[in-house]
């Protein structure tokens, strides 16, 4: 046990060892925890702070945390904790492939952007997880987005944030070029244009992953839908999940919204 001063002669005192795997601060102190984080840090692969909120359920001093990543000269398993799936991919071997997008999408059984795409004449919706192929895609009809369809969502759902409600509050603004669409809305307006409403194999939507709105989308503009099955994970013997790459496009061709959506799909059993 050793005494200290101040926080300065904390922290030299802590680091003049040359450093740990570990090295624990007891405080409930921001502004002391904060400096002596960044005065030690360096010093000890990782930093343990443990105050009231969560001393009755932290894991311990030395205790390994395998979603961590060590730092310091105290360094275990090449700078990572073993522990876990991080323990095992020390031993597993990892490959990049290059290649064209055809080939890559191939190979991999994951749908790349610039690979070929399966159109047709049944909506890629009524297919069964077997039986729906990686690359098959739907390209929708247009629709206009008009001034109405924006003030009605925002009235409807209480977002009526100036940049779809207020022409004057947007000029010269580094985003807007004038009021545009929520892309909230432009997300439930492509629903309608991709969705297949019957009863079918898609049992339920699991969410979206990677959502970006890519350019603003004025009054008068067109917005059109690209939806391509992606890549397919198996859940249980009664449906998978798959992924499905999602382009939302305006009438002249640009991008003005991407993202992953997620549905689960029975199989055919």
């Amino acid at each position: 046990v050793m005494g200290y001063d101040d926080l300065d002669q904390a922290i030299a005192l802590t680091n003049r060892g040359g450093g740990s795997l570990v090295a624990s601060v007891y405080t409930h102190d921001i502004d002391a925890a904060t400096e002596l984080t960044f005065g030690i840090g360096s010093f000890h692969g990782r930093v343990a702070i443990i105050d009231r909120d969560c001393a009755t359920e932290h894991t311990g001093h030395g205790s390994p945390m395998p979603q961590m990543v060590h730092g310091g000269p105290g360094r275990a398993g090449g700078g990572e904790e073993l522990g876990g799936v991080r323990s095992l991919q020390h031993y597993m071997q990892r490959t990049a492939l290059q290649g064209s997008p055809r080939m890559l999408s191939g190979v991999t059984g994951r749908w790349f952007k610039g690979s070929p795409v399966l159109e047709g004449d049944l909506h890629p919706f009524r297919y069964h997880y077997d039986d729906l192929e990686i690359g098959r895609t739907l390209v929708s009809k247009s629709r206009q987005i008009t001034l109405d369809d924006i003030e009605h969502f925002a009235h409807f759902t209480g977002d009526t944030f100036y940049a779809h409600m207020d022409e004057e509050a947007t000029k010269g603004h580094p985003f807007f070029p004038g009021r545009v669409a929520h892309g909230y809305l432009l997300l439930s307006f492509a629903a309608g244009l991709f969705v297949d409403p019957d009863y079918g194999p898609v049992l339920a939507n699991y969410g979206l992953d990677s959502l970006r709105f890519v350019k603003p989308v004025q009054p008068g503009e067109q917005i059109q839908v690209r939806l391509t099955a992606k890549e397919k994970t198996p859940r249980n013997k009664q449906y998978g999940e798959v992924r499905w790459d999602v382009e939302i496009t305006t009438g002249t061709g640009e991008t003005a919204a991407t993202y992953e959506l997620l549905t689960m799909n029975a199989m055919r059993g």
